[in-house]
């Protein structure tokens, strides 16, 4: 299938490393010029150099004028930007009941103020164009909060909410606007995740990842090119038709529809 990506500007939020890295190659096979970045700048410029057409872009989304930097420099490189891949860290864990007014305010400066940055900063243009993709990276708690995630839950499901209702809004306008959400990627964070597990229980790491995979229906983590091939479809002229819609990539983890 031919995604219709050959040639299309894409830039790609904290793409120096796990789903946002699957992601940028993901779509630089398709033929996009990728815009790798990070606050990592030489991985972002070293990652950048392996991809077919791509540069590497050091920047701090968390920074009020990080994400209107980010979009002149892809303008720069490539021309205008027609997809924005939304992406980033989470909060700290904790737990619902010990949430502080500043844990909220954390949440959503890290989760839902540099993404909406981003899309202000690219939206104009893809809607002057009549083609834009706005895919943003979330997490199986949009669907099922996870446990002693609060903020993390939080800040995700106020991003969702926010890009369904813009979906509504620009879908007229062929841009489409969608939540890709993945389940136990192997990706270096989820190694980290594991390992931190392991130090809390008293358990082996190989013991929590056995664990951890009895609670997936597919019975293994993801490979992160898998979780990047799903995103690529979404970015693409191909799911011209798909908005408004949060898709799991995690081997049936989440038990509903």
């Amino acid at each position: 299938m031919d995604l219709g990506l050959q040639g299309r500007t894409a830039v790609v939020a904290a793409s120096t490393g796990g789903l946002g890295e699957a992601v940028a190659r993901a779509l630089a096979a398709e033929g996009a010029h990728v815009v790798v970045s990070g606050r990592r700048g030489e991985r972002a410029r070293q990652l950048a150099a392996e991809l077919p057409s791509a540069v590497g872009v050091e920047v701090d989304l968390t920074d009020p004028d990080g994400p209107a930097r980010l979009v002149a420099a892809a303008e720069s490189a490539f021309g205008p930007v027609d997809v924005a891949v939304l992406n980033g860290p989470g909060p700290r864990p904790g737990l619902a009941a010990d949430l502080t007014d500043d844990d909220v305010t954390a949440a959503v400066a890290a989760l839902v103020a540099p993404h909406r940055r981003l899309v202000a900063a690219a939206l104009p243009g893809m809607r002057e164009r009549g083609w834009g993709r706005v895919l943003a990276v979330g997490s199986s708690g949009v669907a099922a909060p996870l446990p002693n995630l609060a903020a993390s839950n939080l800040g995700r499901a106020a991003l969702a909410g926010w890009l369904k209702t813009l979906a509504a809004e620009v879908a007229a306008e062929g841009v489409t606007v969608n939540l890709l959400l993945p389940g136990r990627i192997a990706t270096d964070r989820v190694a980290e995740l594991d390992q931190a597990a392991a130090g809390r229980s008293g358990r082996s790491v190989e013991q929590v990842q056995a664990a951890s995979r009895a609670t997936i229906p597919a019975g293994r983590y993801g490979r992160p090119e898998e979780f990047g091939a799903v995103a690529a479809f979404l970015c693409s002229g191909a799911a011209g038709y798909v908005t408004g819609t949060a898709l799991r990539c995690d081997g049936g983890l989440v038990r509903t529809l």
